[in-house]
């Protein structure tokens, strides 16, 4: 029965051992894989100011359809810093159909944008002459 004993203990060792080595690695291997991970978290804490600074820029646009109808324009944008998004063309819905008023296709435009609940919604156009 002495030689179950110093299994016993073995055993545990074992397991503490593994258990302790787990830990260690998580713990020193986290923040690497973290950091790795890809994603830009300069975002997600920036201060108030930065963030206000980046919806108050206003974004280089071309209007190319209007939708007087339904609220909606076609823009071809530059980046929109404020919402990570690339250079592209797209629909957005106006805040205010009256915005489009004085909007026709081909106009050069610079503009603001928001995701509102889900629809990128312009709250700020204005044709550049």
């Amino acid at each position: 029965m002495k030689n179950l004993r110093p299994l016993a203990t073995t055993a545990a060792a074992a397991t503490f051992t593994a258990v302790a080595l787990n830990v260690v690695f998580t713990v020193a291997v986290s923040p690497a894989a973290h950091a790795q991970s890809g994603m830009d978290h300069s975002k997600m804490h920036g201060t108030k100011t930065a963030q206000t600074t980046a919806a108050s820029e206003m974004t280089d646009g071309e209007v190319r359809k209007i939708d007087m109808e339904s609220g909606k324009v076609t823009l071809k944008h530059a980046d929109i810093k404020n919402l990570d998004m690339p250079a592209m063309t797209m629909v957005f819905v106006v805040k205010d159909k009256t915005m489009l008023d004085t909007l026709k296709a081909g106009d050069k435009v610079k503009f603001k944008a928001v995701n509102d609940a889900g629809k990128f919604t312009v709250t700020e156009i204005q044709s550049v002459r």
